[in-house]
C-alpha cells in the first residue's frame, strides 16, 4: 500500500512570512550560535532560499538583530496591578528579570561572538537598536496607575528615574546573564527608586 502524499504546503507572504523568517533566525541563533549561523543554515530551518532572506536583509547580521528584536516583541512581559507602586514595580521587575535573562544571555552571546564587530555598533547602540522605542514605553500604565491613585506625580519626576529600575535590571542581566536575587530588586525599589522620587516630590512640597 503507497504511503498517502504530504499535503502541499501553504505559501507564506507578508508578516506571517517575515514572521517566520525571524523564527527561524531565532532558533538558528540559540541553536548553533551567531558564529556558525549562516544565512543558509536560516533559510534551511526556514524551509525556504536564501534569495527570499536576502529580499528583507542585507547580511546575516542584520538579520539577527531583527530576530533579537522580533524575539523580544513577541515575548512581552505583563504588568502586574497591586493597588500599590512598590509591590507593582517589585512583581514587574521579577518578572523581567525572570522572563528575560535567557534572552539577554543570547543576546550577549551573539555581540560578544561577532555580531558586534560585524555590525560596526557599539554595546550601547546594540542595545537600542534591539530595546528600541520600548526601553520604557510598556511600563508607562504601571506609573500612570500610580499617578491616578495619588502616589506619584508624574509632572515631577524625570523620565530618566522612572526608567532608571528597569535599566538596572537589564544592566545587571547583561553583565550577568541571570536573572536577577530578589533581595538586589528589592534594594533598586526601595533603596535608590523610591527615594529618589521621594527626594523630587518633596523639592515640590509633595508627600
Amino acid at each position: 500500500m503507497n504511503a498517502a502524499p504530504e499535503p502541499a504546503r501553504r505559501r507564506r507572504h507578508g508578516e506571517q512570512l517575515e514572521s517566520a523568517l525571524l523564527d527561524a533566525g531565532w532558533n538558528e541563533l540559540v541553536e548553533v550560535g551567531y558564529a556558525r549561523l549562516t544565512m543558509a543554515s536560516i533559510a534551511v530551518r526556514a524551509r525556504t532560499s536564501e534569495a527570499v532572506l536576502y529580499r528583507r536583509w542585507a547580511n546575516k547580521d542584520r538579520l539577527v538583530l531583527a530576530a533579537i528584536e522580533h524575539y523580544r516583541a513577541a515575548n512581552p512581559v505583563m504588568l502586574p496591578d497591586t493597588g500599590a507602586l512598590r509591590d507593582d514595580l517589585l512583581a514587574q521587575l521579577r518578572a523581567v528579570s525572570e522572563a528575560l535573562s535567557g534572552f539577554f544571555a543570547i543576546a550577549a552571546a551573539a555581540a560578544f561572538s561577532g555580531l558586534l564587530a560585524d555590525t560596526g555598533l557599539t554595546p550601547a547602540e546594540a542595545r537600542d537598536t534591539v530595546l528600541g522605542e520600548q526601553r520604557f514605553v510598556p511600563v508607562r500604565p504601571l506609573y500612570q496607575r500610580a499617578h491616578d491613585r495619588g502616589e506619584i506625580d508624574l509632572k515631577r519626576i524625570p523620565a530618566a528615574v522612572l526608567a532608571m529600575p528597569f535599566d538596572l535590571v537589564r544592566h545587571d542581566m547583561f553583565m550577568d546573564l541571570r536573572p536577577l536575587k530578589p533581595a538586589r530588586i528589592q534594594s533598586i525599589v526601595d533603596d535608590l527608586f523610591l527615594p529618589l522620587v521621594q527626594a523630587y516630590q518633596a523639592r515640590h512640597g509633595l508627600p
